[in-house]
């Protein structure tokens, strides 16, 4: 990847190409957890990849891996359109896209404490549409911490480096982030039945 960034930078179009296709999922996954549609996460990629473009200069492989440092930018900008758009963050739909669908459901199931997943198709997208919902409920800060953890596979080093903040901190966020979602799911599941 290192050789693939000195390339692009040098004015290598392709280089560029392969960058994209070696990032885009995980950039994409990212910005749809934390908008919660399809439409607005596609459009958070594409800024993302500008970004990425403009400031590839500035990555020093010496202070962080690659993936560690885009997950910083796109986390970054991520937070700027939060922060422009915290008054406007409800979640309308689900989109329904089944390799988003698999995606959400390795969270479902670290969270659910209800034994077994359901059996049925249908129950199993309500239960991840209802996690999914939860998770935008959460403050940016405790969303984004078990965003990286639990669905991006990140170590709290990564982690840590990725948000700037201490491990700590980022043991804590991720310790709040899914004790807030636990009472959420109950309170969802309360009232379902």
């Amino acid at each position: 990847m290192h050789g693939m960034v000195r390339r692009c930078v040098a004015g290598d179009a392709a280089a560029w190409e392969d960058i994209v296709r070696g990032m885009n999922r995980r950039i994409y996954n990212i910005c749809y957890r934390f908008s919660g549609s399809a439409t607005d996460a596609e459009d958070l990629t594409q800024e993302v990849f500008i970004k990425i473009y403009r400031t590839l200069p500035s990555f020093n492989q010496e202070k962080a891996s690659f993936t560690t440092w885009v997950t910083t930018v796109t986390r970054n900008l991520l937070v700027d359109h939060f922060r422009k758009t915290k008054n406007d963050r409800a979640t309308d739909s689900i989109d329904d896209r089944g390799s988003e669908d698999d995606e959400r459901q390795a969270l479902s199931q670290q969270l659910e404490d209800q034994g077994p997943s359901p059996e049925t198709h249908m129950e199993r997208r309500e239960t991840r549409e209802l996690v999914h919902a939860a998770l935008q409920k959460l403050s940016p800060e405790l969303r984004e911490a078990v965003i990286l953890r639990d669905l991006q596979d990140m170590d709290y080093r990564e982690i840590a480096l990725a948000l700037k903040v201490p491990e700590g901190t980022v043991k804590s966020r991720i310790n709040r982030g899914r004790a807030e979602l636990a009472r959420l799911l109950q309170r969802t599941y309360k009232q379902a039945t």
